[in-house]
C-alpha cells in the first residue's frame, strides 16, 4: 500500500478531472471552434486525411464481414479463445514468466564486502581495503569509491567484533555508458578480487539489493543442533538452484569449546554446589577484575584469571581445584565430565526459538521463480519434528502483496460490474462486459513473457488498471446495441452495425493508450524497470482486447440473449432489467 497508494491516487484524480473536462470543456472548445471541413484530393493534407478515411472504411466493411461469419461460428471462437486463454496462464509455470516483490534495477552502485580471519587487526583490515581500492579503482567503469574499514551495516553478520570487516560502496556509470548491468560487473570484479586477494572472504552484490538478502530461510527448533542440521540441508540445496549467489548462514561456523557436564550427586558428597563451581570457572576463564590496586591516590583493576596456555589445554581444565567448607580440595574431573567439543560464536533467537537463517543473493534470474525452485526441492528434505522453516525477504513480502493484490483484482472486478448493473439497470449486460477482461489478460501475459519482464507489484497493479480500460470496448459495442435494439432492429443485425460504428472509438482510444504507455516501456533510464512492466502489461493487454474484444463480446451478447429469450418462452423468471417493470 505505502509503495502504491500515490500512484493509484493520481490515476483515479486524474481520471476524474478527465470525465469532468470530457462533459464541460470539450463541448464548449467544439462548439467554438468545430467545423465541417470539405477534403479535396487537390491538396497534400485532403489526400492524407481520405486515405485515412478510405483505410477506416475498409476496416469497418472486413470487420463487419468477419462478424457476421463469427456469429454463425461461435463455439469456434469461444474454443479458441479459451485455449488462449489456457496457454497464456501456462507461461508461468513454465517459466516464461518469473515472479518477484520488486523487478531488480540497475542503479550504477554496488555493495563489496571484505571479510578477513576473525584474528584479523583493524590495521591488517585497513590494508587489505587500501588494497582493495586500487584495484577497483583501476577499472574504467568505475566513479568513485567510499571504505568503511571495521563498521558494517548488516550485509556480515556475526560476532561483536567487526575490526575483520569492511564494506565498499562503488559508483560506477551510468548503464548506457558500459556493456555489462551491474550485476555482471559485480561478479567480475568479485571473481578478479578473489583471485588477486585470496584468504579473503569477498562478495559483490548491486546495492539496491542491500545489506538484507532477497531470500532468507529462516530455520527455528528448540535444539540448535537440530537448527543447524536442517540449515546447512537448505543451504546445499540453495546452491544447487541457478541463479543463486553467496549463499551463507546468517551465523559462524562452531569453534571449538570445553564442554562441563557436572554429576551432582558426587560434587554434594564432596561438599560443593554448582554456585561454586560456576564462580570458580568464570573466574578462571573470564577473570575477576572485583579487586583494586591503590597507588598516589589512583584505582586500578586487578584481573586475575588463568593464563591464556592454561586455559587452551583440556588437561588444565581437568586439574581445576576446588576446596569445600571442610578445607578439603579436589578438582573438578572427579565430580564433572569434563570434554572438548564444538558450540556457536553466535547466538540468534526468533519467537523464543534458536534461529539460524539461510541468506542468498540472486542474479540473472527472477528471486520468486528461485524461491519456488528451493521450495520444490527442499521437499525432499527429511525435516526433524520441532523444526519449523519459514521464507522471509522478498518471498514473504510478494506472498503478502500479491495476496491483496489478488483480493484487489477480485474487489475491482466486483466493483466494476456492480457501477454497470446500476448504469445498465441490468444484470446480464454487464455481465457480457465482463468477458473483455480475460482476453485482455492473454495479451498482458504474452507481453510479459516476450519483453522478459517479472510479475510483479507493479505489473499486478496494471492488471488491475486494465480492468477499466478494457471494459470501454465492450461497453462502447453493447450500448449501442442496446440502442439499435429499442429502435427495433433484429440482435444479430444490431451487434454487426453497432461493431461497424464503434469499431473507430474503439481503435482510436486504444491506440492513444497504447503510444501514451510506449515511452514508460522503452525507457532505459536509472531505475526504468520499475514501472516497465506495468506498461508492458498494459500495452499487451489493451493490444489483445483491441483485437478480441470486438469478436468475443458480440458473440457472448448473441449467446446470452437466446438463452435470455429462451427462458422467458418457457416461463422461468424473466431475466428483465432491473428498473423495468
Amino acid at each position: 500500500g505505502s509503495l502504491l497508494r500515490e500512484f493509484s491516487l493520481v490515476v483515479v484524480f486524474s481520471t476524474l478531472m478527465s470525465l469532468f473536462v470530457s462533459f464541460t470543456i470539450t463541448p464548449m472548445l467544439a462548439s467554438r471552434f468545430g467545423k465541417i471541413e470539405k477534403l479535396s484530393k487537390d491538396t497534400l493534407w485532403g489526400r492524407l486525411n481520405l486515405g485515412f478515411e478510405h483505410l477506416i472504411d475498409m476496416l469497418r466493411n472486413s470487420y463487419g464481414r468477419a462478424l457476421e461469419v463469427v456469429q454463425r461460428k461461435k463455439r469456434w471462437l469461444l474454443s479458441g479463445i479459451t485455449i488462449l486463454i489456457i496457454a497464456s496462464f501456462a507461461l508461468i509455470p513454465a517459466g516464461f514468466i518469473g515472479a518477484a516483490f520488486i523487478p531488480s534495477t540497475d542503479k550504477g552502485e554496488l555493495l563489496v564486502t571484505l571479510e578477513l580471519a576473525p584474528s584479523a587487526s583493524i590495521f591488517q583490515t585497513n590494508a587489505v581495503t587500501q588494497q582493495v581500492e586500487k584495484i577497483i579503482l583501476k577499472k574504467p567503469e568505475v566513479k568513485n569509491v567510499f571504505s568503511s574499514v571495521g563498521f558494517v551495516t548488516g550485509g556480515v553478520t556475526g560476532a561483536g567484533n567487526t575490526a575483520n570487516l569492511a564494506e565498499l560502496n562503488v559508483t560506477i556509470v551510468d548503464k548506457t555508458q558500459r556493456k555489462e548491468t551491474d550485476e555482471q560487473f559485480g561478479l567480475r570484479l568479485q571473481r578478479e578480487l578473489s583471485v588477486a586477494i585470496p584468504g579473503v572472504k569477498i562478495t559483490a552484490v548491486p546495492a539496491a539489493s542491500g545489506a538484507q538478502s532477497p531470500i532468507q530461510i529462516a530455520v527455528k527448533a528448540v535444539d540448535i543442533k537440530d537448527a543447524r542440521q536442517v540449515a546447512e540441508a537448505y543451504m546445499q540445496v540453495a546452491r544447487k538452484v541457478p541463479g543463486t549467489q553467496f549463499v551463507k548462514l546468517s551465523v559462524k561456523d562452531p569453534k571449538p569449546q570445553v564442554e562441563i557436564k557436572l554429576d551432582r550427586e558426587k560434587m554434594a558428597s564432596f561438599g560443593l554446589n554448582a554456585g561454586q563451581v560456576g564462580a570458580a570457572l568464570q573466574n578462571a576463564f573470564s577473570g575477576n577484575d572485583q579487586s583494586k590496586f591503590k597507588q598516589a591516590g589512583k584505582e586500578y583493576d586487578i584481573l586475575i584469571s588463568f593464563k591464556a596456555t592454561d586455559r587452551s589445554d583440556i588437561n588444565n581444565v581437568r586439574n581445576l581445584p576446588f576446596t569445600n567448607g571442610d578445607g578439603q580440595t579436589f578438582v573438578l574431573s572427579q565430580f564433572a565430565d569434563v570434554k572438548e567439543g564444538l558450540g556457536e560464536s553466535v547466538l540468534e533467537r526468533n519467537n523464543r526459538l534458536n534461529s539460524i537463517t539461510v541468506n542468498a543473493n540472486v542474479a540473472g534470474r527472477p528471486v520468486g521463480t528461485v524461491t519456488a525452485e528451493i521450495k520444490d526441492a527442499a521437499k525432499k528434505l527429511n525435516i526433524p519434528k520441532g523444526v519449523i522453516v519459514e521464507f522471509l525477504g522478498d518471498a514473504k513480502n510478494q506472498g503478502d502483496a500479491f495476496g491483496s493484490l489478488g483480493l484487489a483484482l477480485v474487489t475491482a472486478i466486483l466493483l466494476v460490474y456492480l457501477i454497470m448493473v446500476a448504469l445498465y439497470e441490468s444484470l446480464i449486460y454487464p455481465f457480457v462486459v465482463l468477458f473483455s477482461i480475460p482476453v485482455a489478460v492473454v495479451g498482458a501475459l504474452l507481453a510479459l513473457a516476450l519483453s522478459m519482464e517479472t510479475l510483479n507489484i507493479f505489473s499486478f497493479i496494471g492488471l488491475i488498471m486494465l480492468l477499466g480500460l478494457v471494459s470501454k470496448n465492450a461497453i462502447l459495442i453493447v450500448d449501442f446495441t442496446n440502442q439499435l435494439k429499442e429502435e427495433g432492429r433484429p440482435v444479430e443485425d444490431a451487434l454487426i452495425e453497432a461493431g461497424r460504428e464503434r469499431l473507430r472509438p474503439i481503435l482510436m482510444t486504444t491506440l492513444a493508450m497504447i503510444l501514451g504507455m510506449l515511452p514508460i516501456a522503452l525507457a532505459t533510464g536509472a531505475g526504468a524497470e520499475i514501472k516497465s512492466g506495468m506498461a508492458w502489461v498494459i500495452i499487451g493487454g489493451l493490444t489483445s482486447s483491441m483485437v478480441f474484444t470486438v469478436f468475443v463480446v458480440p458473440a457472448m451478447y448473441l449467446i446470452i440473449e437466446k438463452i435470455k429469450n429462451r427462458f422467458q418462452r418457457s416461463g422461468a423468471p424473466s431475466l428483465k432489467p432491473v428498473g423495468t417493470s
